[in-house]
């Protein structure tokens, strides 16, 4: 039965510069309440461009089947594209996230798309015009696009083949609607003072999530009053003596002056009790040399504690025959304090006692055999105006190692994974990455659990909540299965916890912080760490972790009925007659199943009960997890074939269910590139992720290049990731789909990419053109659109044509058309650009500059004269744009190149603003399109060269074009000559 389809706006137009922006200001924004911060995921796409292309995907795009096609005029498709423009420009805003009003529209203009929809197949299976379809992302990780399809009004199905990632989106879509609306069941937490309650007014009302969060707070603190009875002891204060108060507890500064200010001691008094914030140690091997061998001598990469200007603390250790201990300063530290007992990359590190080398291969052999330990090189506490830093007791020390856990993770550690350092230093277990104070916290935490439970079940029945007996995994929603969901969300506090409370964890001078494990996606090896208090009220404690997770909570939508699943995306049935968006693994970037075992262990202690099922097994599933890991399966071809195979299957699998109204979305995190001299970008991850969604038969309708990680000023040329995301949009591939010839491909490259690059490049009234950036990748839209529409382009000897040598002419087609040479440049920009290409800003033979110059019909001479270039001593080189002189008019030059004319509109762009750009630029228009085209071609030159300062100018001209077009307009009736739509 032949469906139609109208067009989606997300395959003809985005506002993307707004959707960039706004995903990467959310990365910015203050984080608590952010569903991110609910439980740690890698690689996680921000809600802004989630929503952004899931409701791009499921509007009809107004010049299609329902526009001028239908009897509307362009202007009148433009002006609903526009009001589209206008939806998404306030959907995108981080503080419109929760916004009804914005949402409604959003929602309405959805609903009224799917019912023209089904306008056009009428009494056809799947389009009733009153069921929305529901939503499916079959690798749906940390549960972004499931959660912001759920807050645009679909039912959402989540599915992952990962249980952390299931639980993730079980807390975050399935959970909250069955307990929306309701009122807290525990009791409200008294204040440390007086009887006011402290979260009697945490909400106006209880509706959405609310209550739940709030259940989760009380009940955090309960679990945390419990622990402290249990183990408070091992979190000793510390009491202020007078020798403290005095100073002699601290060691003098450089200076040998007494330094009060800085160590926080003012206003304490004798007998008062300080809360220690964490205890900061040091990782010991036995010394190398014979003489020493009985002493563990420190393995510390820094001994700075502060760099705070004013606030300056460091651990000075002070040897005393064959011992030595440490002790605390301030002041200025002396350079030696800032390298701690380092030796650079190859010595590593050196004796503290003899000064003889410790190399990595000597440490290493110490960590297998068991003879690493840790000495405690300083103390951080709560002090009355800041830190306070102060010297280890040996009472501390002994303290910590009176920890004795009842029970610790012995699963093992992979033999090898992506970015883990930590096994070839004897850490074989997950349970050897933690402290056995940290083991005693976190296993007192988990421990806690059954208590817990009883306790909220019993509180919900006295609060009136109705019970059918049935826990979560059989779909109750009384009593039961109500404090079943409280503890999902306090094993989340639970997995923050361990992030923090474990012996990778560092502590950051520069800020005085407490840092954690994963600021990255890897388990590196930490020499000095930090023990966090639980129990304190600084970063790492458990409430503040509490805190956080209950923030989240209430900011989820908790609206439609939704469902998450543990299933391999390779045979999965949900999909059917959904729609989809995916953001599927990247290649062998993140090992996500290896690295989400650290979280596992603890939550599986915790969960099992409450889903057996998808606890069941001692670790995260590895062996059918899509990447590309040779240590998994024998070498790098091996593991590249098992990739390209799995994907291909999971992506048909998309193709076959998926609703056939709406195109399929699925983001590919581009961090793999690497700028080829052909031109264009390449990357095996990414051209054998394109191979599979094109073998599994699939068309690409478009691509979008989306900022979803960093500021494009922060992009380095050359470097791991221009655009961090590109989203492909895809359709099932005409099944009578023809074979072309590569020169039939070529051919209709030549005739269609060159529009399509137009489009990109000059943008339109709603969108702004593409950046330099972002257009090798937004360019792959149209010409893979070309080349995947066909069953195969077949190379002359008959074989079909990789995805690698379709990109090597897609991309050669994009230089060709952006090249000088291919547009109606002045003989001196011809010169510029192709000196520029051989020298850059560099000196050149005159000789040689001179028969280049004839060539292209111009001299040296004449250049130095249009003021772009210099010439003297048989040398020639290229003014800079910051060479160019300010007040520069055009109307007075008589020899005005596009090349001139475009440097001195950086120069005015970057000293004045876009204000100035414009002013120069409405006094020009005629060059307006020429400088923009040279632009582009000046960034491709400058990023395939690797020069990335010289390559953002250009870019940022770019970016800023519009900006610059409506400043020039300002100017009046020369504005206006550019024929341009700002």
């Amino acid at each position: 039965m032949s469906i139609r389809s109208p067009k989606k706006l997300i395959e003809v137009a985005l506002p993307l510069d707004d959707i960039n922006r706004a995903s990467q200001h959310e990365k910015s924004v203050p984080r608590r309440g952010h569903p991110a911060t609910f439980h740690l995921w890698w690689a996680r796409r921000p809600l802004a461009a989630a929503r952004a292309v899931i409701f791009a995907q499921m509007v009809n795009d107004p010049g299609g089947e329902r526009g001028y096609y239908a009897g509307k005029t362009r202007a009148q498709a433009d002006a609903e594209r526009e009001e589209l423009f206008h939806i998404l420009r306030d959907l995108v805003k981080w503080e419109n996230t929760n916004n009804e009003e914005v949402l409604a529209r959003a929602r309405a203009a959805i609903a009224q798309s799917w019912r023209e929809t089904c306008e056009l197949n009428k009494g056809k299976p799947g389009f009733d015009p009153d069921v929305l379809p529901a939503f499916h992302d079959p690798f749906a990780g940390g549960g972004a696009l499931p959660l912001e399809a759920q807050r645009l009004g679909l039912e959402s199905y989540a599915s992952d083949l990962n249980p952390v990632a299931v639980t993730i989106n079980k807390a975050m879509i399935e959970i909250p609607p069955k307990f929306a609306g309701r009122a807290p069941v525990g009791p409200a937490i008294e204040a440390e003072r007086g009887t006011k309650k402290a979260t009697k007014d945490a909400f106006d009302d209880w509706s959405g999530a609310r209550g739940l969060a709030e259940d989760v707070r009380r009940y955090g603190a309960w679990m945390r009053e419990q622990a402290q009875q249990r183990i408070g002891h091992l979190y000793p204060s510390i009491e202020v003596t007078p020798e403290l108060i005095a100073g002699t507890a601290l060691s003098t500064g450089a200076t040998g002056q007494k330094d009060h200010q800085n160590a926080g001691l003012t206003g304490l008094q004798p007998g008062q009790q300080l809360t220690v914030i964490a205890w900061l140690w040091a990782r010991t091997v036995k010394s190398p040399n014979p003489a020493f061998s009985h002493v563990d001598v420190p393995l510390a990469s820094s001994f700075i504690l502060s760099s705070k200007a004013g606030k300056e603390a460091w651990v000075q250790p002070v040897v005393e025959g064959d011992s030595y201990r440490f002790e605390v300063r301030t002041g200025k530290p002396p350079e030696s304090a800032k390298a701690g007992t380092t030796a650079g990359k190859r010595a590593a590190f050196i004796c503290l006692m003899s000064g003889v080398p410790i190399d990595y291969k000597y440490i290493r052999a110490e960590g297998a055999a068991g003879r690493m330990g840790a000495k405690l090189m300083a103390i951080v506490a709560e002090g009355a105006r800041g830190r306070i830093y102060l010297a280890p007791t040996p009472e501390q020390e002994e303290i910590a190692r009176q920890a004795v856990p009842g029970w610790k993770p012995e699963t093992a550690l992979p033999e090898r994974a992506l970015s883990f350092r930590v096994q070839e230093y004897g850490m074989l277990t997950w349970g050897n990455l933690f402290t056995p104070r940290q083991l005693v916290a976190l296993s007192t935490f988990a421990d806690l659990v059954p208590e817990t439970i009883a306790r909220i079940r019993a509180d919900a029945l006295a609060a009136g909540m109705a019970d059918d007996g049935r826990g979560l995994d059989a779909g109750g929603n009384g009593a039961t299965a109500y404090a079943e969901a409280v503890i999902v969300y306090l094993s989340a506090a639970l997995s923050k916890q361990a992030d923090w409370c474990n012996s990778l964890s560092s502590y950051i001078p520069a800020i005085e912080g407490l840092g954690h494990l994963f600021s990255k996606q890897s388990i590196p090896m930490v020499w000095d760490y930090i023990e966090t208090n639980v129990f304190s009220n600084s970063a790492g404690n458990y409430l503040n972790h509490i805190e956080w997770v209950a923030h989240a909570i209430a900011t989820l939508p908790a609206s439609t009925n939704s469902m998450a699943l543990q299933c391999d995306a390779q045979g999965q049935q949900i999909t059917a007659s959904k729609v989809v968006s995916t953001d599927p693994p990247y290649y062998d970037n993140i090992g996500y199943a290896d690295l989400s075992d650290f979280f596992y262990v603890w939550l599986r202690r915790s969960l099992r009960p409450i889903f057996p099922k998808l606890y069941a097994t001692l670790a995260v599933p590895k062996a059918e997890e899509l990447i590309a890991t040779p240590y998994r399966h024998g070498s790098k071809q091996a593991a590249e074939v098992f990739f390209l195979d799995g994907m291909t299957a999971a992506m048909h699998n998309l193709a076959a269910q998926a609703h056939p109204a709406f195109p399929v979305t699925i983001y590919y995190a581009f961090k793999q590139s690497d700028t080829k001299k052909e031109g264009g970008t390449h990357s095996t991850g990414w051209e054998t992720f394109l191979e599979a969604v094109l073998r599994a038969g699939f068309t690409l309708t478009g691509t979008w290049p989306m900022r979803t990680e960093r500021d494009a000023r922060s992009i380095g040329i050359g470097t791991n990731a221009l655009a961090s995301s590109i989203v492909l949009v895809c359709r099932p591939r005409d099944a009578a789909a023809d074979t072309i010839s590569r020169r039939d491909f070529q051919r209709q490259l030549r005739e269609q990419l060159p529009e399509a690059l137009e489009t990109m490049i000059g943008g339109t009234s709603s969108q702004s053109p593409i950046a330099p950036v972002d257009l090798a990748q937004a360019a792959i839209g149209p010409g893979m659109a070309i080349f995947s529409q066909y069953a195969g382009v077949l190379n002359q000897d008959g074989t079909p044509m990789r995805v690698h040598d379709a990109l090597v002419l897609i991309n050669r087609e994009i230089t060709e058309y952006l090249t000088p040479d291919a547009g109606s440049f002045d003989a001196d920009t011809l010169f510029c650009n192709s000196w520029f290409e051989q020298y850059g800003w560099a000196e050149g033979p005159f000789g040689e500059a001179d028969v280049l110059a004839r060539g292209k019909g111009t001299s040296v001479q004449g250049v130095a004269q249009a003021g772009i270039a210099d010439s003297g001593g048989g040398k020639v080189r290229l003014l800079r744009w910051a060479d160019y002189q300010a007040g520069w008019d055009p109307k007075l030059d008589a020899r005005n190149p596009v090349w001139e004319a475009t440097h001195h509109l950086i120069r005015a762009l970057n000293t004045q603003g876009e204000a100035a750009a414009g002013a120069l630029l409405a006094a020009m228009p005629d060059k307006a399109e020429p400088i923009r085209q040279l632009a582009y071609h000046l960034y491709t030159l400058c990023e395939r060269k690797k020069w990335a300062e010289d390559a953002r100018a250009y870019n940022e001209l770019i970016t800023a074009w519009h900006a610059v077009l409506e400043a020039s307009r300002e100017q009046g009736p020369r504005g206006e000559q550019l024929g341009f739509d700002a």
